[in-house]
């Protein structure tokens, strides 16, 4: 296979260049998560270390699976439970803790392919609801034909919303989705935008509050 090998230690990526070789495999490294992003839609296979200079390599990892299916296993040095939890809900087919074994790592990858790639959910880029219009690719919103102005974190957090319409979406997969941070649950950042959502677009219905589970895109009644 073409391999994608994202690793900044270039002492373990020229060992596990040499083991991929070894094993049959074409390797391509990149150091940096705006290079993995460039360069996986053109591998069969990604090996992704989470600690990379310019950027969280989960943020690649979100970024990648948004338009690919390409088989990703994480290796990294993190190994707490929300860590590997994270990785795994973001897209990662699976997820190896450093230092690692090569002979495990051709193991695992050899799991992974044999599971086959997964379909990639065709998701609409204009959703609807009520009298508002959330345009994901050009990032507007509309309400009544009227375009409302929203941050940054505000249209981030009605988009995640609005990709799987009627879904349930917890506080923690929020937060961690938007803000790339789960413990940001203590705080109140997630309730300031969402009100500040149903300001703006005078649609208090819009984003429904599940108490005790969290949040999901309603259909609007005009207020």
């Amino acid at each position: 296979m073409r391999v994608l090998l994202v690793e900044d230690d270039d002492r373990l990526a020229s060992a596990l260049t040499t083991a991929l070789t070894r094993h049959g495999h074409q390797v391509v490294r990149a150091g940096l998560a705006v290079d993995a992003l460039r360069l996986a839609g053109g591998v069969d296979f990604v090996l992704l270390d989470l600690g990379l200079p310019d950027g969280d390599g989960l943020d690649a990892l979100r970024r990648v699976r948004q338009v690919s299916t390409v088989p990703i296993i994480v290796v990294t040095a993190r190994t707490g439970e929300r860590d590997v939890l994270r990785g795994l809900r973001s897209g990662a087919d699976d997820y190896l803790v450093k230092p690692f074994r090569t002979s495990e790592l051709m193991a695992r990858m050899e799991a992974v392919v044999r599971r086959g790639t997964r379909a990639l959910p065709a998701r609409p880029q204009v959703v609807t609801v009520g009298d508002v219009r959330v345009d994901l690719e050009s990032r507007r919103v509309t309400v009544a034909g009227r375009e409302v102005t929203l941050t940054r974190r505000e249209f981030d957090v009605l988009a995640f919303l609005a990709r799987e319409p009627g879904v349930v979406r917890g506080r923690e997969e929020i937060l961690d989705a938007v803000w790339g941070d789960p413990l940001l649950s203590a705080s109140r950042s997630l309730d300031v935008h969402v009100a500040g959502l149903r300001s703006k677009t005078g649609r208090p219905g819009l984003v429904e509050t599940l108490r005790g589970t969290g949040y999901r895109l309603g259909v609007p009644e005009p207020s």
